[in-house]
């Protein structure tokens, strides 16, 4: 496993020929490794489910800006995805803090992605 190497591609062509291996994931050299593809997919999916509930609160944000932290974590002879904290600066006119707490609760609990990942998700938000 050290020593191979591969790439990463997707259908959209966002990801192109990422180099993907061993030394990516635990080495830090150039290319990416599923931890970090997860967490840029769950912070992507966190922000447009923050979006939609904001809209039908009747609320639009001037920005959200969201960055995942994904936890590896040793487990027996393997590894686990342990914890995913998810940091949220939002700005959004009127809203005060109690009512965007609510919507970034329910945003954590219904995106998609939290709902597929077997992890503790923890959430920071921050109006401002």
């Amino acid at each position: 496993i050290k020593k191979g190497k591969g790439t990463i591609s997707t259908q959209s062509g966002a990801l192109k020929e990422q180099p993907y291996g061993f030394n990516t994931r635990f080495e830090d050299e150039p290319g990416t490794n599923p931890e970090e593809l997860i967490g840029a997919a769950h912070a992507g999916c966190f922000s447009m489910a923050f979006s939609l509930e904001l809209g039908n609160a009747g609320y639009t944000a001037d920005s959200i800006d969201t960055k995942a932290k994904v936890t590896l974590d040793k487990d027996g002879d393997g590894f686990s995805i342990t914890r995913i904290h998810l940091d949220m600066n939002a700005k959004i006119p009127g809203i005060d803090d109690a009512e965007f707490q609510k919507i970034a609760n329910g945003a954590k609990e219904g995106c998609p992605v939290s709902k597929v990942l077997n992890a503790e998700i923890t959430l920071d938000a921050k109006l401002g």
